[in-house]
Formats: C-alpha cells, structure tokens, sequence
C-alpha cells in the first residue's frame, strides 16, 4: 500500500472517533495528534536537514499565548486565531532561522533552548498583559468535536507534506545538507536559503497547534506553553519512530502515547522512569527508529522513490557505458 493510501486511511480512521468513542477517547486522541503534528513538524529540520534543537517549543508556546489572547482580549473566535498565530510563529521564525542558523550541533540546540526559556521568562514578567505566571483562561468549549477535527486536518497536512518532501529533489538536497553540508555547498545547492526555508516551514503547525492546544485545555501559562517535557517527547517520538522517514513521527506517537497511559494508568509514581529506560532500550536496540526496522523486514513500503529511481537510472547509465563505448568505436572504424 502507498504511504498516501495508508495516511488517508488513518485519517479516516481519526475522523470517526468522535462518533463511537467516550469524552476519554476524544481527549486522549487529540493529546495524540497534538505530539503527531509537533513531531513532523520537528522531523523537517531535524531529521531531514540535521539540525537537532530544543527549541520547537518556542513556536507552540508563541502560538498558544497568541491565540488565547486573541480569544481572551479581542472575542476573537478560536478558528482565526490558530491561523494568526501560524503566522506569528512565521513572522519570529525568518529573522530567528537567519541568526540561529549560523550555529551548528549543540551550538544550535542550546541556543534554541535558551531562546524558549528567554520567552518563558518574558511572558512570566510581562504580567499586565499575559497574567504571568496566573495565566490565561479561555471560555471552555461545550463541544470539542471542531477543535478534534482541526488538527486530523493539520495531522494530515503534516504527514502528506512530508511524503511529498521525501519523494522530491528538495528532499535529496534536505539530506544532502544532513549528511555534509560543506559538500552539499560546494555542489551548489543553496543551503542557507534552504535551511531558513526549511526552518519557517517547521514553525507553521506548532504555533498553529499551540494556539489549538490552548483552545482544548481552556487555559494557558508558561509552564505549559514552553515545557521542556514537550519538547524532549516530541524529539523521543521522532527517535523512536525514526528520523528522516514519511512514517517515523506518525508510529512514534502513537506507540509512545499508548505505552505512557497505559503505564501512568498501572503504575502513576514511576511510570515515567518506565518509560524512560524503554526509550533508552529501543534507541539502543533500534538505533534507527521502528519504521526503518519495518521497513528492512517488509512490513512497511520503502521510502524515497526519487532516490532509488535515480540510484537504477545511475545503475542502468553503468551498465549501458561499455555498450555505448563499444558502439562509438565501431562508428569510427567505418568511418
């Protein structure tokens, strides 16, 4: 089956759970495709161009103040304000990527993660308008269903435009940045232009989902909006998932989301230790994630079609060398 068949599925499976599941199913399921959507996003500048950060909070934490102001201070309704804090997060993202982006390996990481608390700290102080460390309550929703299936629909965006981007030459060029960007450089591909684009991109859906996530809980403060917790499941779903893959972020989530309730459920004071030395083990044990491992045993379709069709154009192009060869040596002999 094609990763665009299996994502529909999905999709269609998602938009039914509304109707025949309990209020639990619902609030679990959207707490689900709040980390799908912050893990693809993620994977985009991480796991394709390599630039590891714990940062991604930043956006959703800009987002979901956003959009509670916007709700709180201006009676805005909740599905404009999700667009308008995407593009705040937009609007911080350019000149954020231009500076950032100079930094490379921990030097990014760390900067990015300071970043977040710079902004934890500011929203704490600047309690006139943010209500600092009170936070912000909005109007609980009666009926969540619209929230639920605002981000199925953001879900799917993510999830198609990432197959998209790895069957594509904009792909290749992502990865080309990963493995060296030095050479990847010097073959002429725009790495500056492409890491800042790549970066914007990846802010789009957290600050659109953060402004969602205020929306579902009703409420919002720093703790939640720049959680460090946030950010280090996000990167462990994509690591367990696997990086750089159409399908890593997608079984991370759901695998990670199913194993943590049903272990806070049984064991509520250590399951996170718990869940902690399982992530250790399948990082060990699978160093590549769950989707590659499927992959290598059959169980899920390869990745990067564009890549592997030029891998046979390179293959055939050596094996029909000698031929052409040949063939060139004969026309000059007759003339």
């Amino acid at each position: 089956m094609k990763p665009l068949a299996i994502f529909l599925a999905v999709g269609a499976l998602a938009l039914t759970v509304p109707f025949w599941g309990t209020e639990y199913a619902l609030s679990f399921t959207i707490q689900m495709l709040v980390f799908v959507i912050l893990a693809y996003s993620w994977n985009l500048i991480g796991g394709y161009t390599g630039y590891t950060h714990f940062g991604q909070v930043c956006f959703f934490g800009l987002g979901g103040y956003t959009g509670a102001l916007l709700v709180t201070k201006l009676g805005m309704a909740w599905y404009f304000a999700a667009p308008i804090a995407a593009l705040v997060g937009v609007l911080l993202a350019v000149p954020l990527g231009m500076a950032m982006l100079r930094l490379r390996g921990p030097y990014f990481a760390i900067g990015m993660f300071g970043l977040a608390r710079v902004l934890e700290s500011f929203v704490l102080g600047f309690d006139s308008l943010t209500q600092g460390g009170t936070g912000l309550y909005l109007t609980p929703l009666s009926n969540l269903r619209p929230v639920y299936f605002a981000l199925v629909a953001l879900a799917l965006v993510m999830m198609i435009a990432t197959w998209r981007l790895d069957n594509s030459r904009l792909g290749l060029k992502l990865l080309a940045i990963r493995e060296d960007e030095e050479a990847a450089d010097a073959l002429g591909v725009r790495t500056t232009r492409l890491k800042v684009g790549t970066f914007v991109v990846s802010a789009i859906a957290p600050a659109a989902v953060g402004a969602l996530y205020a929306t579902y809980l009703g409420f919002i403060d720093p703790p939640t909006a720049f959680s460090p917790v946030m950010e280090l499941t996000t990167i462990a779903i994509v690591l367990l998932g696997g990086m750089g893959t159409v399908f890593g972020p997608l079984v991370g989530a759901v695998v990670l989301s199913v194993v943590n309730e049903l272990l806070w459920a049984r064991f509520p004071e250590g399951y996170l230790a718990i869940v902690g030395t399982l992530i250790l083990l399948a990082v060990l044990f699978m160093p590549r994630g769950i989707v590659n491992l499927a992959m290598k045993k059959g169980w899920l379709p390869p990745g990067r079609g564009l890549l592997r069709q030029l891998a046979r154009e390179d293959s055939r192009a050596i094996k029909e060398a000698p031929a052409l060869v040949l063939a060139e040596d004969v026309k000059r002999a007759e003339a």
